[in-house]
């Protein structure tokens, strides 16, 4: 994990150098910007492992940059911790569903970022050094567990690191109820705390972006009370 890149999108300068000392005790670098447009900038030069992105930013708002980063390939798959002053519920299903992969709320402490910073790259390093050379061609989906790409019915589907954890997920256990626990652990790690909201927005996404109708979805169903399940056989309709 040591010498890794996070970009820190913060418009801040007090919060910026306070991540940067959290992250440098870590041995992780960090590159700096004070708002969207010069963090869009230094991605044309670089490829972090990690956003750390601040939701309020001046100009170009977080949650914009965080649309234009999933919309783009080459940043479409970076993991995005999102940083946020609006503590509701509300603002953070939002971010999330922008992409965002997890959010802390300000003011937080130096641990949990840090905390949650290594169980993201830990997970993203799980993913890309995972011997996948595994296919997944079932009716009108297609999945490449070694190249993260998704075709349904022929065409490309975009999907971000954790709608495509899920959808592994999901697809591995075909027809079995998964527990939002569950998902949550196996997806986001069980040593960081996060909402089990989480699930459902990243869910909906996952939906939005496999099924035919993602308000009558015929894959990804919720068993109400407990959590979700893949349907295999609505595959080949």
């Amino acid at each position: 994990m040591a010498g890794k890149k996070i970009l820190v999108v913060e418009d801040e300068p007090d919060i910026r150098k306070l991540v940067h000392y959290n992250l440098a005790q870590e041995h992780l670098q960090t590159l700096e910007a004070e708002d969207g447009e010069k963090a869009l900038r230094l991605l044309e030069r670089e490829k972090p492992h990690l956003i750390i992105l601040d939701l309020m930013l001046p100009g170009l708002s977080g949650l914009e940059l965080c649309k234009r980063l999933r919309e783009r390939p080459e940043t479409g798959r970076i993991p995005i911790l999102m940083l946020t002053a609006k503590a509701s519920e509300a603002d953070r299903v939002v971010g999330l569903e922008m992409g965002a992969d997890d959010y802390l709320t300000k003011p937080f402490s130096p641990r949990e970022l840090v905390a949650r910073v290594k169980a993201i790259l830990r997970r993203s390093d799980m993913q890309v050094s995972s011997p996948a050379a595994e296919i997944y061609d079932r009716g009108a989906l297609k999945i490449n567990f070694a190249t993260y790409e998704v075709t349904i019915r022929g065409k490309p589907a975009r999907l971000t690191l954790k709608e495509f954890e899920l959808l592994r997920f999901l697809v591995q256990n075909p027809n079995r109820v998964l527990t939002r626990d569950q998902l949550l652990d196996r997806v986001w790690g069980g040593d960081v705390f996060v909402d089990p909201r989480t699930v459902d927005v990243h869910i909906r996404r996952l939906r939005k972006a496999i099924e035919k109708n993602d308000r009558k979805p015929e894959w990804v169903l919720a068993v109400r009370g407990v959590g979700y399940k893949f349907d295999e056989k609505a595959l080949e309709k």
